[in-house]
């Protein structure tokens, strides 16, 4: 396969100013279709794309699927089926690469796993800040001991974001909460009602790669709904997640998108140690931080840590995300060649999806500590079967 040809589903923003734009600049891919329920998107990615009279275009996902044209789908659709979708296009014998987060539902989760299994198509989840340049120098360090045994890890994601709760259903215009009262045409998206945890995946996947570890346990606590800055949002403004690893490090992670956050706080994370522990800069005027007990430091010490990459190849430069959208397409690609595995393959993007969704279910359960299952087959599982089938 000399190409990958992808059909794009979800012709939102994510797809329009990132995926398109960017697939059609890597080598080894061609768009071939695209996929709205909303028509009046379709013209708006038509005129993103560089062959547009050889791309069809399709309202209904069943269509998209059959289509012996498309290789793979790219599921750039945010809703709460998005699980579903992704589990329906393996069934079908498609590849699919899926912005975060993975689903919103356990059984969707199952889903995924068992039709990757069956079907041996690829799965990936197109989370970038795993690939962030600080990410790969805190893996290493972690890979080396210089921070000796991992006791806790924190991460959080907090994005005002709340532009996206509404859209006119005609023209896919998206209003915000405060002018919907002159807007009597809008729908609520699946961001209205959304738990924040569940996006967790951008924060959580990245500091699971750090200490090359899985959550075991998850419990979590919310404040209240609805919003207490936009009302009108039924989603709460703040949600926190305390969750243990199977290696005994505990993990603190927390969401928010309701309120307003500067924006060079989007990512914070850190890894705390028996011999040291890193940190991210807290915002745009700080920097990064390192702390080694046996190195004579008496404080933390600023360091030159950024999302850009210094082995980024020419290809990966301007591809957004600060370099990282590149990584998750050329791993997608790379997999899907058989060159090698992904390095985020389908187990471990269940592994960063099912802990915020039982974080969700803990604060509906009043904080309840759950576990949190293993997806990898064994003796209670075969390759390719649901739990307990």
């Amino acid at each position: 396969m000399d190409e990958i040809r992808m059909g794009i589903v979800g012709l939102g923003g994510r797809a329009i100013h990132g995926w398109i734009p960017l697939l059609q600049r890597m080598r080894g891919f061609r768009i071939t279709a695209i996929c709205d329920p909303m028509l009046a998107l379709h013209d708006r990615a038509r005129a993103r794309v560089q062959n547009p009279s050889e791309v069809k275009a399709y309202a209904r996902y069943e269509e998209i699927l059959a289509d012996p044209d498309v290789d793979a789908i790219g599921l750039t659709a945010r809703c709460e089926e998005q699980g579903a979708l992704a589990a329906h296009a393996l069934e079908a014998g498609k590849h699919v690469a899926s912005e975060v987060p993975a689903a919103h539902r356990l059984e969707d989760c199952w889903r995924i796993v068992a039709a990757a299994e069956r079907s041996g198509k690829v799965y990936l989840l197109a989370e970038q800040c795993r690939y962030a340049g600080y990410i790969e120098s805190w893996r290493k360090m972690v890979a080396q001991g210089q921070l000796g045994k991992l006791t806790l890890c924190e991460g959080q994601y907090f994005h005002y974001y709340v532009m996206k709760a509404f859209r006119n259903p005609k023209t896919g215009e998206f209003i915000h909460p405060d002018q919907i009262t002159h807007h009597p045409e809008v729908e609520c998206t699946w961001m209205h009602r959304m738990p924040p945890i569940h996006y967790l995946p951008h924060d959580l996947g990245p500091m699971l790669k750090v200490i090359d570890d899985r959550v075991v346990e998850v419990m979590a606590m919310s404040t209240d709904a609805p919003s207490a800055v936009h009302p009108t949002l039924v989603s709460p403004d703040m949600q926190v997640a305390l969750m243990r690893t199977a290696k005994g490090v505990i993990l603190r992670m927390a969401a928010s998108f309701n309120q307003p956050h500067p924006e060079a706080e989007y990512h914070w994370q850190q890894v705390i140690g028996t011999k040291g522990s890193v940190e991210w800069r807290r915002s745009g005027r700080d920097l990064p931080k390192l702390w080694l007990a046996d190195s004579q430091m008496f404080d933390k010490s600023g360091m030159e840590w950024r999302y850009e990459r210094t082995d980024a190849p020419a290809e990966a430069r301007g591809s957004g995300h600060s370099d990282m959208d590149y990584y998750v397409h050329a791993s997608f690609r790379d997999a899907v060649w058989g060159l090698r595995p992904p390095e985020y393959d389908v187990y471990k993007a269940m592994e960063t999806t099912a802990p915020a969704i039982l974080a969700a279910e803990s604060i509906n359960q009043d904080g309840k500590k759950l576990r949190v299952p293993d997806f990898r087959p064994g003796n209670l599982r075969r390759p390719g079967s649901m739990p307990g089938s």
